[in-house]
């Protein structure tokens, strides 16, 4: 057979192999199955005994597609690998995320799959005569390997207590630990019997929001623009902190000042303006950007803030 025709017959026999997996249809169409044949590193000249299971990304599997199958995938459709087939794959437990780093942040470049070593026997062995007892075998343990390996995806969450009544759990990440400290270390020395209202989270782009009190405040929520990480309410001096984490991305700058201002203006409430690091080292890096008329407080030093403030101290302009 030529090369067109190599392509052709691997990626008939992935799809096949997620059709016997009882993937939904979705999930059998071209692109899953050349995901899944990047995952094992199978070019089209190799036979199935040769599948490996390195460590790859989702733009590495792109450029695997085009450098091996000669298909090429527009850089706007990563995320449709990641919703449409990686997610798919991960939770059938063929598939686990940054076996490398489990706690990586979810928005991390260095974000990761492998197939995991249970699936990788079962494909080792296709057009093999013990195919059919492997597959057996992989779909009576699969609903345990799902658990366990939903288990340890779970396990990486961080815990942050809003109330004796309410816990959530933000993903893995140092972002979500920075998360963690403005809630319960920042909140609790600059917004005492403040409100929690939002919070944002990299894995789910809302963490937890409290629908009825915006409601009562009249603030529209903008589902298609970028909230701030964490909004604090104070009751007693009508006061709306809005709070930017940073770790890889930029601090209140003034257009983030502007935008932020223009979104929350016409709730009638003072707007307090805070951009939060974990270190002073951190911060050095952007205050060259930080906005006027904003606060900045450090994680590392939670009894301090510096104020970007000119005529005074913590309260809005």
């Amino acid at each position: 057979m030529n090369i067109e025709q190599l392509i052709q017959q691997k990626c008939q026999e992935a799809q096949q192999i997620l059709g016997l997996l009882d993937f939904p249809v979705a999930q059998q169409n071209e692109r899953s199955a050349l995901t899944l044949l990047a995952l094992l590193d199978l070019k089209p000249t190799q036979a199935w005994h040769e599948v490996s299971n390195p460590v790859i990304g989702i733009t590495p599997i792109m450029d695997w597609c085009r450098q091996h199958y000669a298909k090429i995938y527009a850089p706007n459709t990563r995320e449709t690998f990641r919703r449409q087939t990686m997610h798919q794959f991960i939770e059938a437990g063929i598939v686990i995320a940054n076996p490398d780093q489990p706690d990586r942040a979810i928005n991390s470049p260095k974000w990761c799959y492998q197939i995991t070593p249970e699936a990788l026997s079962l494909f080792q062995v296709f057009k093999n005569e013990q195919w059919l007892y492997q597959l057996a075998h992989f779909q009576k343990i699969r609903q345990s390997l799902q658990k366990t390996y939903a288990q340890l995806r779970e396990i990486q969450r961080i815990p942050v207590t809003l109330s004796q009544e309410l816990i959530i759990d933000l993903s893995a990440g140092e972002h979500s630990q920075l998360i963690k400290a403005i809630i319960e270390d920042f909140g609790s020395r600059y917004v005492p019997n403040g409100k929690l209202l939002y919070v944002g989270d990299t894995g789910q782009k809302w963490g937890y929001v409290d629908q009825a009190e915006f409601d009562r405040l009249g603030i529209q929520l903008d589902l298609q623009g970028k909230m701030p990480d964490v909004i604090l309410y104070t009751p007693t001096q009508n006061w709306l902190f809005l709070v930017e984490a940073v770790t890889s991305h930029g601090p209140v700058d003034g257009k983030r000042y502007q935008e932020l201002t223009q979104r929350f203006q016409r709730a009638n409430l003072g707007l307090i303006f805070v951009t939060a690091f974990a270190t002073r080292r951190e911060m050095a890096r952007f205050v060259a950007d930080i906005a006027w008329e904003s606060e900045v407080w450090i994680a590392e030093a939670p009894d301090h803030l510096i104020h970007f403030n000119g005529s005074r101290f913590l309260g809005p302009y």
